[in-house]
């Protein structure tokens, strides 16, 4: 299996794409506001609304985490939704939390490190992971409220979009940062559809879907 060769991302750059990353899925989520978001996000346990809330939680998390500096446990302070609150609301709430760990990860000296169970990670690592986590659930709730339309009569050449991919450097920055193992995306296909691969989403040409993934934060 060939690679991917992605060059890493300045340290610099990674509140930058954090904030892009926050920008796009917000952008997407709120287009589907007036849906049902009791319905059950694809592939996961959680409601589309239970998936928003588990976003604000983990990149309300990671900021704590960076601030804190555990060194064998997680923080205890969680941050979650007004259950009670119309989704447009609960999206300020996402982009409160994404702009705090951006702010935390533009402030946290280079040699810092905290504690994750999937690798103790810099500021860098902890952004790739906030981009991780809103790709993903972003993916997985616009596929539940974007259901597959089935069968195209007369469908296009080469593999099928998904209802809604991010743009193609936030995808690479994340593979680079946390998927050193990543595969070179086969032909027809992008970093998106790797990361989706990564992590258990879908197959890829001659590779079937992993039922089992993590990230690797470590430094390296």
């Amino acid at each position: 299996m060939t690679t991917a060769t992605h060059a890493a991302p300045p340290a610099t750059a990674w509140p930058r794409l954090l904030a892009a990353a926050t920008d796009a899925c917000l952008d997407a989520l709120l287009e589907r506001a007036d849906q049902d978001w009791s319905r059950r996000a694809h592939g996961l346990e959680w409601t589309c609304r239970e998936t928003l809330d588990h976003l604000a939680l983990g990149l309300t998390g990671y900021a704590g985490l960076l601030i804190a500096r555990p060194a064998d446990r997680y923080i205890t302070l969680f941050a979650s939704l007004d259950p009670r609150a119309p989704l447009p609301a609960c999206l300020e709430g996402l982009r409160i939390a994404a702009s705090l760990l951006g702010s935390t990860v533009r402030d946290t000296p280079s040699d810092v490190r905290a504690w994750h169970p999937w690798g103790h990670a810099d500021a860098a690592g902890f952004a790739a992971m906030g981009i991780t986590e809103l790709l993903l659930h972003t993916y997985d709730i616009t596929r539940a409220l974007n259901p597959d339309p089935g069968p195209d009569p007369d469908p296009a050449p080469g593999p099928a979009a998904p209802p809604w991919a991010p743009d193609t450097g936030l995808s690479a920055a994340a593979l680079t940062r946390l998927f050193p193992d990543a595969p070179a995306a086969p032909p027809g296909h992008g970093p998106f559809d790797v990361l989706l691969w990564c992590t258990g989403r879908t197959a890829l040409p001659g590779l079937p879907r992993r039922t089992a993934w993590q990230w690797d934060g470590r430094v390296r």
